[in-house]
């Protein structure tokens, strides 16, 4: 069992809105809102990529922590937008926050990989001491590629989430969790390099809209604690009417679901971990427990459960 120390974001400056995405899509504001609840997104600047939201939103998180690069033991970083094909952003983030020679890992993992490396982090926190756990996405520079799908191109937008796992110390001890993952459905949401990205949506939403309620189901079963008793669930930020129906499948009032998509947009797997911190920005842990969640491309999928020391 391991602990969550802090978190940390970085959103880039530039906000995009419905009104200036619609004009380039041929689509109403309006529509837009409806089709997912985003009310704008945030684009990186021309040069700001994975590995500069990275290294800011890892710095913001190590402020927080109160801690200094040399503290760490390992990097694991996250991104299905990363530039190219190998190295990965992970190697590049360490070496520029100045960690030395400590494992920097890739999980090249869209959308569930913030999850899954919180997961990682769990298990080798005993083993390396405090892992610092990063998920970056460039997805502006994917979700507009020729030729525009704008049910993909509403969706996506830039930024970077970070968190630290601790094996000794920090508010809430990591207590349970459940991943999963099924190749059947590869195909319905890909990208191939240098290509738009595909997705089947009705695929995407059917599956995803029965495995994350099962996945956190699951968890909370494990635990002996009823989806009524969470604090809150801070899940991957899809989509908004993807959420509202993970609350009404587990039977959870929505308000429960802390959702900023709104104003963020889908940053695929950094989504999850820039929620978290915008949460705990504004509140601490209370003695309830808090679950997180996500499902993304691959199908992959699960939940992580943390509860606190109180």
């Amino acid at each position: 069992m391991a602990f969550l120390k802090a978190f940390g974001r970085y959103l880039p400056e530039r906000r995009v809105s419905n009104q200036e995405l619609g004009q380039r899509l041929e689509s109403t504001p309006e529509w837009i809102l409806s089709a997912c609840g985003i009310e704008e997104r945030r684009f990186a600047a021309e040069g700001e990529g994975v590995v500069e939201m990275g290294v800011a939103a890892a710095q913001d998180c190590l402020s927080h922590a109160r801690l200094e690069a040399s503290d760490l033991g390992m990097v694991i970083v996250s991104s299905g937008s990363a530039e190219r094909r190998f190295p990965g952003p992970a190697s590049s983030v360490a070496t520029r926050l100045g960690c030395g020679q400590i494992p920097a890992w890739d999980l090249p993992l869209a959308s569930a990989g913030g999850l899954f490396g919180l997961a990682l982090a769990n298990g080798l926190a005993a083993r390396y001491g405090t892992v610092l756990v990063v998920a970056a996405e460039k997805m502006s520079a994917i979700s507009l590629r020729e030729p525009l799908d704008r049910n993909v191109a509403i969706l996506f937008g830039d930024g970077a989430g970070a968190c630290l796992v601790s094996a000794s110390d920090g508010f809430g001890a990591i207590t349970g969790e459940a991943l999963h993952s099924d190749g059947n459905f590869a195909g319905d949401l890909r990208l191939n390099w240098g290509g738009p990205l595909e997705m089947n949506g009705r695929s995407v939403i059917l599956q995803a809209g029965r495995k994350l309620p099962a996945g956190i189901a699951e968890v909370l079963r494990r635990a002996g604690i009823a989806a009524g008793d969470v604090e809150v669930f801070l899940l991957h930020q899809a989509n908004k009417n993807l959420i509202g129906r993970v609350a009404q499948s587990l039977g959870v009032p929505a308000g429960r679901f802390y959702c900023n998509i709104e104003r963020c947009g889908n940053t695929s797997s950094a989504s999850m971990l820039i929620a978290a911190a915008d949460y705990f920005a504004a509140q601490a842990m209370t003695a309830k427990p808090v679950v997180f969640a996500a499902f993304g491309a691959g199908f992959h999928w699960g939940a992580v459960l943390v509860e606190s020391r109180k």
